[in-house]
């Protein structure tokens, strides 16, 4: 399933979507000008190797420089591949703006990297030995879906189905189209359990998404909480008028 378009409006530029955005794209044009030797190089230093820190004495063996605390932020930027990057975001621009919406930018930022860290400590600890790099933005994306889906279940998601070489577009409430993507990242995820060279990261995805569940309480702004649902556990926090999409 890959998302067209969502009905909720958005009120407030995203600043902060755009800033995200434009340093994902930054960073992967720069990674098309390295060698593949490069690209390798990159993936392990700035990429998050589980075994790195899990075992640190194996790391030092293996050649990787001390410390990479760093790679828990830097990982975010990284994407493997056309698709890795476009998927990505695409799905940070549809359902951001909304969650930046009801945050203000600094908030937002401080809990997009807040799932990122969530989404990927969840993978260590299903994958402490994993000697595969773990790139990209889907686990701090994926607590913006956490929490559209407390905020807006009532959405609808124009959303596209490739049965075969058929393409079929129609909408899905929210409710549905996230109550489905987690599933499918709960069922692939069990079935990739033991296997260390799994190519997703299954459980970051899951991780991620239920930080953003669990945080949006902390980030969010009452007053701005301007299209929720009103059957929701935020809907009666509306407090203004929405002002003119700025």
């Amino acid at each position: 399933m890959f998302p067209l378009r969502d009905t909720i409006p958005r009120v407030h530029t995203p600043w902060a979507v755009w800033t995200i955005l434009g340093l994902n794209l930054a960073v992967f044009l720069w990674q098309q000008g390295l060698a593949p030797s490069e690209v390798y190089t990159v993936f392990h230093v700035f990429g998050v190797v589980p075994a790195r820190f899990s075992f640190p004495d194996w790391a030092l063996s293996a050649g990787f420089p001390p410390g990479g605390e760093a790679s828990f932020f830097t990982h975010m930027f990284l994407h493997g591949g056309w698709g890795h990057f476009l998927v990505n975001m695409w799905t940070l621009w549809i359902f951001g703006d909304n969650i930046e919406d009801v945050m203000g930018p600094w908030r937002f930022t401080v809990f997009y990297l807040t799932c990122g860290l969530a989404a990927l400590f969840t993978h260590v600890f299903f994958s402490p030995a994993s000697t595969i790099p773990v790139v990209g933005a889907s686990g701090a994306i994926a607590g913006v879906l956490g929490a559209y889906f407390l905020l807006y279940p009532h959405a609808r998601v124009t959303t596209l189905v490739l049965l075969v070489f058929i393409p079929l577009v129609f909408d899905l409430p929210a409710l549905v189209y996230l109550g489905i993507w987690f599933l499918v990242q709960l069922a692939s995820g069990l079935s990739a359990l033991g296997d260390e060279g799994a190519g997703i990261a299954w459980w970051a995805h899951l991780g991620g998404f239920i930080a953003g569940v669990l945080l949006l309480p902390l980030f969010r702004k009452p007053e701005r909480c301007y299209f929720c649902s009103p059957h929701g556990p935020f809907g009666r926090s509306r407090k203004a008028v929405p002002p003119l999409q700025d």
